[in-house]
């Protein structure tokens, strides 16, 4: 491996990630309470976190604090993570828009049940940390929330 190629994240390369995680685009994000999409961004929203909201069908609507996007290339401030709400073989579509982001998020985050090593090995190559088949949101729970006073 390239030894500027990220390693696949453990543990505490989650939690450093989501302790330094201020600003998130959600890509696949949704207005409808009732999907993961949603509570998701909701959740981050409440704990201080940015979620920029990305969505073709909703562009221009106001969800989670601010006005959804119709694709990553429309913003113009950095993102630490791009958090992915998209089927795993609709991956590989986003990745080629990852990269051309300037700057570059520190990772891309595939919430649960999402999977797609050809796209987490061109992102890690490019120098971008990947999280696979995980949510954000029980990670962050879990990892940050649940052990930080209140």
């Amino acid at each position: 491996m390239d030894p500027a190629t990220p390693p696949i994240m453990d543990d505490e390369d989650i939690t450093r990630l989501l302790r330094g995680t201020r600003r998130v685009a959600m890509l696949g994000a949704s207005p409808n309470p009732e999907r993961a999409a949603h509570r998701v961004g909701r959740y981050l929203h409440e704990h201080g976190i940015e979620v920029v909201p990305i969505n073709p069908r909703h562009r221009g609507q106001e969800l989670f604090g601010g006005r959804v996007r119709g694709a990553l290339s429309e913003l113009r401030d950095a993102v630490d993570v791009v958090d992915v709400f998209r089927r795993s073989e609709d991956v590989p579509a986003h990745v080629d828009e990852v990269l051309a982001m300037d700057p570059r998020p520190r990772a891309v985050w595939l919430q649960l049940g999402i999977r797609n090593e050809e796209a987490a090995r061109r992102l890690r190559a490019a120098g971008i940390q990947v999280v696979q088949d995980r949510c954000i949101k029980i990670e962050h729970r879990r990892r940050i929330a649940d052990v930080e006073p209140a």
